[in-house]
């Protein structure tokens, strides 16, 4: 079985925050968290120092290499820091990566 995760800590949100499934938005500081099994990545997100994952929005994403999933976990990241309600991004080169 193939699989990768990728894990950062300390990722402040810009004003509109991560919107999850379970919680609707968080913002503060939180961790992002990117699991692929092969065919999709999983995101999810939480407030640092918690134990408590939520899904972020749009995920899971169809991913067909693990490099599209590391590109897509380093893409979230950098939209949680940004202004704006962030998803997961579903983009060509993730999907066929």
């Amino acid at each position: 079985m193939v699989w990768a995760s990728w894990t950062t800590p300390g990722v402040f949100t810009g004003r509109g925050g991560a919107r999850t499934v379970e919680a609707g938005i968080l913002t503060g500081d939180l961790t992002v968290h990117t699991t692929w099994d092969g065919r999709v990545a999983d995101v999810a997100v939480q407030y640092s120092g918690t134990s408590q994952w939520y899904t972020l929005s749009g995920s899971p994403v169809p991913c067909r290499s693990e490099r599209g999933s590391r590109e897509l976990h380093q893409a979230v990241v950098e939209s949680i820091r940004e202004d704006g309600e962030v998803t997961v991004p579903l983009t060509h080169s993730t999907a066929a990566s």
